[in-house]
């Protein structure tokens, strides 16, 4: 498989699905916080069941990083450039 090929992939398995995406723009609009499942919950207005998949889903791209905290934390890993590539389209988006 193609490099092109393997970053097409993991952008489609990042952005699929609407919970992702809210996740991710709340995150990506305040890369230095942390958030619990519960935050996360509140501040998307997904379902439990949904925070979970789709942060497992972000946390095994490296999109978001998992910090072992009790609760657990979760925040966006603003070092991978898949990541700043999808930022930089959500603050094209913000503007229109």
């Amino acid at each position: 498989m193609s490099a092109k090929a393997s970053i097409w992939e993991e952008v489609e398995e990042g952005l699929g699905g609407v919970g992702k995406i809210r996740i991710l723009r709340l995150m990506i609009e305040r890369p230095e916080e942390y958030f619990t499942k519960y935050m996360l919950e509140k501040a998307t207005g997904l379902k439990p069941l949904d925070v979970r998949r789709s942060l497992k889903a972000l946390v095994e791209l490296g999109w978001v990083k998992e910090y072992q905290c009790d609760p657990k934390t979760y925040r966006v890993n603003m070092e991978n450039e898949n990541v700043k590539a999808v930022a930089e389209l959500f603050r094209k988006l913000k503007r229109r």
